[in-house]
C-alpha cells in the first residue's frame, strides 16, 4: 500500500531554467501559456534565471532542503525543465518513478541518472526505479504529480483526464503503486477544452484542500471528489477566473527540515486568494509567497509545477 502519515515533503528538487523560452510543442492544450511580446523576448532568460534564484533563497531561507539540478550540456534543449515534476516522483518506500510525456522535448528532461546522482549525493535511499508505463510509452501518457494529486495519507489519487493523463495509464499507476482509490473526473476552462493538469486546478494539503468546483463538468463526479476531500480537510473553492488568472490552485504544502509546514505559492496566486481563503490557509502553514511572473505567463505552471517533492528514506536520519 502506498499510503502514508506523511502528506508533506521536506525536501524538493528543483531544476535550473537555462533553456527556459516559450514552448511550442505543448501550447496545443496549454492554454496558460502566453508567448512573450517582441519587446520582452530578449529579456526572457534573465528574468526567469533570477525569478528560480529568488525562489530558490526563499524555501532555503525558510529550512527547506532544496537540491537544484543543473544544466547537462550534451542534451538537447528542454524548455519546460523547470517542471520537474511531471516527469519524477518519489516514493518513502524508496522508489523513484519516471513518467511519459505528451511532447517529445518534454521527454528529454527525463534525466534519470542525473537525477540519481543529485539525491544520492545528498544522502537519500533509491530502492527501485520504476517506469509507470513503458520507458518511451507513445499514447498512454501520465505526467506525473502534475498529471495527479496524491492524497498520501489516505492512499487515494485524484486526476482530470486529459491527453496528458490517459485513464488506462492512470488505473495502472494506482495498481503498481497500491493505492486504495483513484478518482478521475472530466473537467472544463473558460474555453471549453480540458484542464490540460490536475495540479492548476487542485491542491490537498494536511487539513485543506483547494479546487475549483467550477470546472468539473460532471456535477456527480464533484459531489464525489468533494465529499470525499471534506471529512477530514477544509475545503477552499477557487474560481475559474483564480485558477486559470492566478495560479491559485498551483501551490504546494510543504515542510521545512523542522517540521513545520510552509504553503508555498507564486506573489500571483497571493494576491489572487481573498481574504478569507488566505486566513484559512494561514491556519495551516507559514505562506511563502514569490515572484514568478515571466516563468507563469510564458512557461504556463507556477511555484508548485516547479518542486519535485522528495519522500525518499534520507541515511542522514
Amino acid at each position: 500500500m502506498s499510503s502514508s502519515s506523511i502528506q508533506n515533503a521536506n525536501a524538493i528538487l528543483m531544476v535550473r531554467p537555462w533553456d527556459f523560452k516559450y514552448n511550442e510543442q505543448t501550447a496545443g492544450d496549454n492554454e496558460f501559456q502566453q508567448r512573450p511580446g517582441i519587446e520582452l523576448q530578449d529579456k526572457v532568460h534573465q528574468l526567469v534565471m533570477n525569478e528560480f534564484a529568488l525562489m530558490e533563497q526563499s524555501l532555503r531561507r525558510e529550512g527547506v532542503k532544496v537540491l537544484v539540478l543543473e544544466k547537462n550540456h550534451t542534451l538537447l534543449e528542454t524548455p519546460d525543465a523547470v517542471f520537474p515534476n511531471n516527469w519524477f516522483s518519489t516514493g518513502a518506500d524508496g522508489s523513484v518513478l519516471v513518467y511519459p510525456m505528451l511532447a517529445e522535448n518534454r521527454n528529454q528532461e527525463r534525466r534519470i541518472e542525473d537525477v540519481e546522482q543529485l539525491l544520492v549525493e545528498h544522502d537519500f535511499q533509491i530502492r527501485n526505479l520504476l517506469y509507470i508505463g513503458r520507458p518511451n510509452e507513445p499514447k498512454w501518457i501520465l505526467e506525473g504529480t502534475g498529471a495527479m494529486i496524491i492524497d498520501h495519507r489516505r492512499g487515494q489519487v485524484f486526476a482530470a483526464r486529459s491527453e496528458r493523463c490517459h485513464e488506462r495509464q492512470f488505473e495502472n499507476f494506482i495498481t503498481t503503486r497500491g493505492y486504495e482509490q483513484g478518482f478521475l473526473f472530466d473537467t472544463l476552462g473558460s474555453s471549453g477544452k480540458p484542464i490540460y493538469h490536475t495540479n492548476v486546478m487542485m491542491s490537498i494539503g494536511d487539513g485543506f484542500a483547494v479546487i475549483c468546483s467550477e470546472c468539473f463538468a460532471d456535477k456527480a463526479e464533484l459531489k464525489q471528489v468533494l465529499d470525499n476531500l471534506s471529512e477530514d480537510r477544509e475545503i477552499i473553492e477557487i474560481s475559474i477566473s483564480q485558477m486559470e488568472q492566478q495560479f491559485c490552485g498551483n501551490i504546494l504544502q510543504i515542510r521545512n527540515e523542522k517540521g513545520e509546514p510552509l504553503i508555498a505559492m507564486s506573489r500571483s496566486a497571493f494576491e489572487g486568494f481573498t481574504s478569507r481563503q488566505k486566513d484559512i490557509l494561514e491556519k495551516q502553514g507559514k505562506i511563502l509567497a514569490m515572484d514568478v511572473n515571466t516563468i507563469e505567463i510564458i512557461g504556463g505552471g507556477s511555484v508548485r509545477c516547479m518542486m519535485a517533492e522528495i519522500f525518499l528514506p534520507s541515511d542522514s536520519i
